[in-house]
This record gives structure tokens, C-alpha cells and sequence, in this order.
């Protein structure tokens, strides 16, 4: 007799309920990959009929010492299966049937499913008590279980909900978005399953709010989701601690990821149209102590039409920095930490200088955003497209502007440098906490000061700060404190037009809404290329730059908040004094 593959297949056959070949056919039409592969085979012994189902039962309960279930006792009770999602149950090949004190009754497929049901058991917290059921008697129930709770009768569906149903767990998210979102806007609402619907609305809410990023944390005794609005995380009414591994296991489908590695981290996208959008989701996820914490960015493309007026560019610096972009090569590097605006700023930059007769080519690890007429190149390290790989073959594409999502190291810097010299405009971004500080960090790299000094036109560090709700704006005396930290004599703030927001619906009450820059602009004139030249310290350039007349981001956020776009507090909060250098503002 042939080997067989695992102890269901062999104990059928030695009890004569498959005969050899039936059992080889299936060796060798299931294949190892599949997930379980004991699971898939009794299930295609099911469908090709090879044994009658009860006996099938009969004799792997016998073997295996699992009490079975015939097909008219197979009830399984509401509070029960709101415990399992139908899509687990399917992947799975179990159906929830009877919870009770401290257990759950589970009908499953396969005998030897045992890890499976010890993560499930843990994951709720209650011993699982298995019962042997048929492969086709189990699908037939779950279609019917689950696919009855879509067709109950609105009392009998109020009377599940009490028992546990997750829509009653998450009906908070029901309540917010029939307040905030008009009938028929809920694009991602209509799914099959609690889950599913929940996953949709809160996508759909997340837009509604204008949340940057989707927040979803494994806490000890909960499970948190938040919303990062204007910069701001805010915690919205939170799932309970028993529905996280079925949420996060949705999200990761929904990002077309791997569900079953938790071990490490995993990155996918989700497309999808939310009330006439096209958006992007960029999901990450990360093992933490207490399950995957998944983070979903949301990149709304039409956002990147913004013009540089809205960037936040009060007249001046705005000039300054049309001039800067439309040079005809050099290098322009926008710097700040992650999550300041400095890639929404390169892209709109792009977008203000793509003419049809300008030739952009972009690099970037990932492409977040499609532009209409520039050649995008995505970074694939796996097969050896680096930034530097990529740079090489662009140059050999003639173009005249080149965008590099970030310099990180010698090599990509080197030819950066080398494009800028040899008559390409070349944009960029760095991780520094101001625009001198550019120059060090292009140095610390390995690249030479003289050609830092040939090569740089300018650095503009930026930072994100929040503005005054337009809605509720209300004018506003900051108190003698704050005008002390902000360098603002009592002269400047009897002409000033300070505002602050009350609170409104349009803000949800706090005052401001959206984000705007403040911007520091560090040119390279003669006599900071002098200093580059000199090996100057980080200091004696700070000191250059601003007896050339450089605003530091407070100056440019105070001249902001004095207009009254934004407050004192909101700007001192993102930036650092300068003791040193700082201008008195009158």
C-alpha cells in the first residue's frame, strides 16, 4: 500500500471506508500547500463522494475519541456564533455551536485540528469542547447560521444583538456615521458580515473626519482604535477585546497580506472609493506583546492638487520659493521629521512646474501618489532597484527636473550631487530639525563640502501646525505668558489679529481644522558656500543664514498666528527657541 500522507486518510483505509487508490487520488490531487491540507482533503472527499458522510464520521470519531454531531443536531445558538466570523469559520472548517460555562461546543472537520482550537480557545478565553461533524453537513450549517442572521426579522435580529452580536458591540460607529454622513454616502458600509461592515464604516468615517491614518492597537484588557486628525491622534469608541483578532485578520485580507504570519511585520496597500474618492491605503503591520498593532495611512490623491498658496506660503516666501523650484539645476531639499508635509510639498511643487515641455522622472520607496505626465519609478530592493540603481538609469533618460524620495546614504547622494552638477534640478527630502542643519547632514553622509557648496541651491526645513476652525473663529488675547515666549513686544500684539477657534460641528469642538506649513528657508549664498568651504560649524552657518535675513519656523509661525490663521500655543508647541538669534517681533 502506498505511504499515506497523514492518520485521517490511513485510519479510513484501515477501517475500509476509502479504498488505496481513492486515498492515493487524494495525496495527489491536494497539495501540501494547502492550509490545512487534512482539512482540504475530507472536504474533497465530501465532493467526489468516495464515502458515505455518516461513515466517514463514524469511524474517524471512533479512532480519534471525539464525541460526534449528526446533521438535525446541529443548532448552533446565536451568543455562540458571534464568537467566530463566517470567513473563520470557512478557513477554518468549524462552526460554533453551544457556548456555555466557561467552554465552547465546536463543531469541526478535522480530528487533528488541536493547535487550531487551542489559539481559538485562548483568544476567548474558554475551553473548547470539540464535536465531529461531516465536511458537508458543516458547510451546509454554515451557510445557513450565518447567512440567517442577514435574514432574520427585525425583532429577531434586535434579540441576537443582545446575545452578543458584534453590530451591537460596535453600534456606536452605526450612531456616529448616521449623524455625520448623508444616506447613500457609505460606499464601504454594504458587506456581507459584522465585520465587514464594521471595517467599512470605519474607513468611511475615517474620510469623513479627514484622519491622515487609521489607528488600530492591542492594549493588555482592550483593544483601542484611534484616528490621527490634523496631527492629533483621538481615540473613537473602541471594539471590544474579543472581536480584535477577527478585525485585524479583515484588515490584513482587506491589504492583501498574509493572515496567518503574526510573527513579523507585513506592509499592504487597499484600494478603494470612498463617497466619490479614490484613495490608497498604505497598512502596516507590527507584532507587539499583545497582538498586531496595523496602522492604515490614508493618501488622498486629490489633496496633491493643492497650489502653493494652500501649502501655507505667506506672499513672500511663497515668491522665494517659486524661485527656488523653477532653477535650472542644483539641488532643493525640503527637510523635518516624518509626518511634517515634506512629501506633499515636493509633489506640489512638481505639480506647479510639470509643463508639457519639462521632462520629470520621480524615484520613490513607495510611489504613494500617481502623477499625471511624470514617469514614477518605484524602489525594488528585492531585485537590486535601489535609489542609487534607479538614479543611474534616470539620468540616462534625459530629464530635467528629478525628484528623490529621500537621500539616505553616499551612494544616492553622490549622484544626486553629480545630476545637480551636470545640469538637473534635482528634489529631495532629508531627516533634519531645521534647514542649516542640512549641510551636516549631507557632510556627516560622506559627501565633500565643495561639492555640498557647488551643488546645494537651498534647504527648507518645515513643520505642520494646526489652523483656526475658519467656522467659530473668534478673536482671542493670549495671555502675557505666551506673548513672553514668543518674542511678541506689546507693540506687535495691540496691532495683531490673534483668533482662536470656539468649537463648532465643522471642527468637532476643537477649534481648529487642517494643517498648514511653517516654513525655513536657508539659501546658499556666496558667503555660506564660503563657510561650506571652511568646514564652518553648524553654528557659525545658523548664524549666516540669518544675517542674510533666514525666518526660523517660530518667526514664520508667529507671523502666522499674529494674522490670525493659527494660535501661539500651536506654534510653540512644534517649534524650538533661538535664543541666540531670535528677532524681537514688533
Amino acid at each position: 500500500m502506498q505511504t499515506l500522507a497523514d492518520e485521517v486518510l490511513s485510519a479510513l483505509v484501515e477501517r475500509g471506508v476509502l479504498t488505496h487508490a481513492q486515498a492515493s487520488l487524494l495525496e495527489r490531487e491536494v497539495s501540501p500547500a494547502d492550509s490545512p491540507p487534512r482539512l482540504a482533503r475530507l472536504r474533497e472527499l465530501h465532493h467526489r463522494n468516495f464515502a458515505e458522510e455518516p461513515a466517514v464520521v463514524s469511524v474517524l470519531a471512533e479512532v480519534f475519541a471525539i464525541e460526534a454531531i449528526t446533521g438535525g443536531a446541529l443548532r448552533p445558538q446565536p451568543d455562540a456564533l458571534q464568537l467566530v466570523t463566517e470567513e473563520e469559520a470557512r478557513l477554518n472548517g468549524w462552526l460554533p455551536i453551544a457556548k456555555e460555562a466557561g467552554s465552547l461546543v465546536l463543531g469541526i472537520i478535522d480530528p487533528l485540528c488541536i493547535e487550531e482550537t487551542d489559539t481559538l480557545g485562548h483568544r476567548l478565553g474558554l475551553f473548547i469542547d470539540p464535536r465531529l461533524v461531516g465536511a458537508g453537513t458543516l458547510d451546509a450549517a454554515i451557510a445557513k447560521a450565518y447567512g440567517g442572521l442577514d435574514s432574520e426579522t427585525p425583532d429577531s435580529r434586535r434579540s441576537i444583538q443582545s446575545a452578543g452580536d458584534p453590530l451591537q458591540d460596535l453600534s456606536h460607529l452605526d450612531q456616529i456615521l448616521q449623524e455625520e454622513m448623508p444616506a447613500g454616502q457609505i460606499d464601504l458600509a454594504v458587506a456581507d458580515g459584522p465585520i465587514e461592515r464594521y471595517m467599512g464604516q470605519l474607513i468611511s468615517l475615517a474620510v469623513k473626519r479627514r484622519a491622515s491614518d487609521i489607528h488600530m492597537e492591542p492594549l493588555e484588557r482592550r483593544f483601542r482604535v484611534r484616528f490621527r486628525v490634523d496631527g492629533r491622534l483621538q481615540e473613537i469608541g473602541s471594539p471590544p477585546k474579543r472581536l480584535q483578532p477577527s478585525i485585524l485578520s479583515r484588515a490584513k485580507l482587506m491589504a492583501g497580506i498574509s493572515i496567518a504570519e503574526k510573527r513579523l511585520p507585513q506592509d499592504g496597500r487597499i484600494r478603494i472609493v470612498v463617497e466619490g474618492k479614490d484613495l490608497d491605503l498604505r497598512v502596516s503591520t507590527v507584532p507587539t506583546v499583545f497582538g498586531e498593532s496595523i496602522v492604515m495611512r490614508i493618501l488622498d490623491k486629490e489633496g496633491l492638487r493643492i497650489g502653493l498658496p494652500e501649502l501655507g506660503f505667506l506672499s513672500d516666501d511663497e515668491a522665494v520659493f517659486k524661485r527656488l523650484i523653477t532653477l535650472p539645476d542644483g539641488i532643493f531639499l525640503v527637510t523635518g521629521p516624518t509626518g511634517s508635509g515634506k512629501s506633499t510639498t515636493l509633489y506640489s511643487a512638481l505639480h506647479h512646474i510639470n509643463k508639457p515641455d519639462r521632462k520629470i522622472i520621480t524615484v520613490e520607496d513607495p510611489v504613494e501618489y500617481q502623477l499625471a505626465g511624470v514617469n514614477q519609478v518605484q524602489v525594488r530592493r528585492e531585485v537590486g532597484m535601489t535609489f542609487a540603481a534607479a538614479l543611474r538609469a534616470m539620468l540616462r533618460q534625459a530629464p530635467n527636473t528629478i525628484m528623490v524620495g529621500e537621500i539616505r546614504d553616499l551612494e544616492t547622494a553622490e549622484i544626486a550631487v553629480n545630476a545637480s552638477l551636470t545640469g538637473h534640478m534635482v528634489y529631495s527630502t532629508l531627516h533634519t530639525n531645521d534647514a542649516p542643519s542640512a549641510v551636516s547632514r549631507l557632510i556627516d553622509i560622506g559627501v565633500k563640502p565643495f561639492l555640498v557648496a557647488a551643488s546645494l541651491r537651498a534647504a527648507m526645513a518645515q513643520r505642520l501646525v494646526r489652523m483656526v476652525c475658519p467656522e467659530c473663529a473668534a478673536p482671542d488675547t493670549p495671555d502675557e505668558r505666551l506673548l513672553r515666549l514668543a518674542g511678541v513686544s506689546a507693540a506687535a500684539a495691540s496691532k495683531a489679529r490673534f483668533q482662536r477657534g470656539t468649537g463648532c460641528p465643522a471642527c468637532a469642538g476643537r477649534g481648529y481644522r487642517g494643517r498648514r506649513g511653517i516654513f525655513e528657508i536657508f539659501e546658499i549664498t556666496e558667503a555660506v558656500q564660503q563657510l561650506i568651504y571652511d568646514h564652518a560649524s553648524l553654528s557659525e552657518l545658523r548664524q549666516a543664514a540669518r544675517a542674510a535675513g533666514m525666518r526660523t519656523m517660530r518667526e514664520d509661525g508667529i507671523r502666522k498666528a499674529i494674522t490670525g490663521l493659527t494660535t501661539l500655543d500651536e506654534v510653540l508647541a512644534v517649534t524650538v527657541a533661538d535664543p541666540a538669534n531670535a528677532l524681537p517681533i514688533t
